[in-house]
């Protein structure tokens, strides 16, 4: 039984590892199966769309992008040129103090405001501004300008 068994696992290998030729006779033997395939994502021809949802597309274009809970509007409109005060670290008296300090606008974007100040100013974690600006958001509460004053004549800010 073992031999026989053998036998046919060798007969097995050789015709796995050797291709063997198949006749007319062989391949008649085999019965053709069909089987059933379902498609399931079909390519369909592309769509033309008719002239009335051309027109209901082109009013849907004419909506505003996004849907705000209210009007989007700046609370202040910085110009550059203007003189600010903004809350973070700075040098007071040769000493580190978290409070407001005036700087003068020098950049203003779509959504950042840069600031620049006459003493050292920091960043949160500690390391010195080189050219001492800061940048914030225009909707920040650490940035508010200064209103003019008329009547006082500004004291000039010493250069460090």
């Amino acid at each position: 039984m073992k031999t026989k068994a053998k036998a046919k696992m060798q007969a097995k290998a050789k015709s796995t590892t050797q291709p063997a030729e198949r006749t007319k006779k062989s391949m008649k033997t085999k019965p053709s199966e069909k089987t059933k395939v379902r498609v399931v994502n079909r390519i369909s021809p592309p769509r033309v769309p008719s002239v009335s949802e051309v027109r209901r597309a082109a009013k849907a274009a004419r909506a505003p992008q996004f849907a705000y809970m209210k009007a989007p509007g700046i609370a202040h409109d910085f110009q550059v040129g203007d003189t600010v005060e903004v809350y973070c670290d700075h040098e007071k008296n040769k000493e580190r103090v978290r409070g407001w300090i005036r700087g003068t606008v020098v950049q203003v974007d779509n959504k950042l405001v840069a600031v620049q100040f006459r003493s050292n100013v920091f960043l949160t974690d500690g390391w010195m501004v080189p050219d001492r600006i800061l940048w914030y958001p225009l909707n920040s509460e650490h940035i508010r300008p200064i209103l003019k004053k008329s009547g006082k004549r500004e004291k000039a800010i010493p250069d460090y």
